[in-house]
């Protein structure tokens, strides 16, 4: 590969581009954006009361809703005030759905990264920052995630919808396997537990009851094509290490532990995970 110099061009003082030409980019590709394999599902969605999303992108493989808001130059309230809103529109509307805000500026100023910092304690929220690089004839768009709050989503306890569910609402949301992941799981809490426990459906995770009352120490949230396991607090720093030396992406989220796994995954580490759980649960009924 041979090196070629390239030219940092501002795209919101620059006559040949605006907010539509980077629109139409992203909507040719989505995955530029380092979200993962998305489509588009609406441009320009007219908010009822308020205004227009730039763009709602969406995950088939974990049902997940991206409200992208676009802004050339640098970041500024109305800017991060609109993406929540749009965010807040739209999880009232769809319940079923996961929901995370994006904010794309070509300058993400340190002072609203604190204060999106500070709202990503309750808000899932992506912000990425967009670099237009001109080589030779052509323009390259490069976008950087500097902050990434997907984790939290609607394991929280404040999801705005926490009804009952059933088993085959998981298996449609989701599938047969991965749903039975959540029965191979409770078996090696019960085998450790001084009680046991079952299954507890509901619409934005899938918990324990000990049969009266809810008992999530520990959650499931069954994808498409991966089971998040999200342990809340008792899980130790080397118990994290070991998940991720097995190459499983643990996740740090408010005080609790979060990684993912598929089939094949629980068949490969059967002996860790049923270490690991049987500590975290130890812990968990000192």
């Amino acid at each position: 590969m041979n090196y070629k110099r390239h030219e940092v061009i501002s795209l919101k003082s620059h006559p040949a581009f605006n907010e539509r030409w980077i629109q139409d980019r992203i909507e040719e590709d989505p995955s530029i954006l380092g979200l993962g394999e998305l489509a588009l599902i609406a441009r320009e969605r007219q908010q009822e009361h308020a205004g227009r999303i730039d763009l709602l992108l969406g995950s088939a493989e974990d049902a997940t809703r991206y409200e992208v808001e676009l802004m050339l130059g640098s970041t500024d309230p109305s800017h991060i005030v609109r993406c929540i809103e749009y965010w807040d529109i739209e999880r009232r509307r769809y319940p079923a759905y996961d929901h995370c805000a994006v904010i794309i500026a070509e300058d993400i100023t340190s002072r609203f990264l604190n204060v999106i910092s500070l709202l990503s304690g309750t808000i899932p929220l992506v912000a990425i920052q967009l670099s237009a690089l001109r080589i030779d004839e052509h323009v390259a768009l490069h976008f950087v995630k500097v902050l990434d709050q997907r984790a939290l989503r609607s394991d929280d306890a404040s999801d705005v919808d926490d009804r009952v569910a059933s088993r085959q609402y998981w298996i449609q949301r989701s599938s047969q396997p991965l749903v039975e992941m959540t029965d191979q799981y409770l078996a090696l809490i019960n085998e450790v537990a001084p009680q046991k426990y079952q299954l507890n459906y509901r619409m934005p995770y899938i918990g324990l009851s000990d049969g009266i009352r809810s008992r999530n120490f520990i959650l499931f949230k069954p994808r498409k094509r991966q089971l998040y396991v999200v342990m809340q607090s008792g899980w130790t720093e080397e118990m994290r290490r070991r998940i991720e030396e097995a190459g499983l992406e643990p996740d740090q989220s408010r005080g609790r532990l979060i990684y993912k796994l598929t089939p094949p995954d629980l068949a490969r580490h059967t002996d860790l995970i049923r270490g690991i759980t049987g500590e975290f649960v130890a812990k968990v009924h000192e």
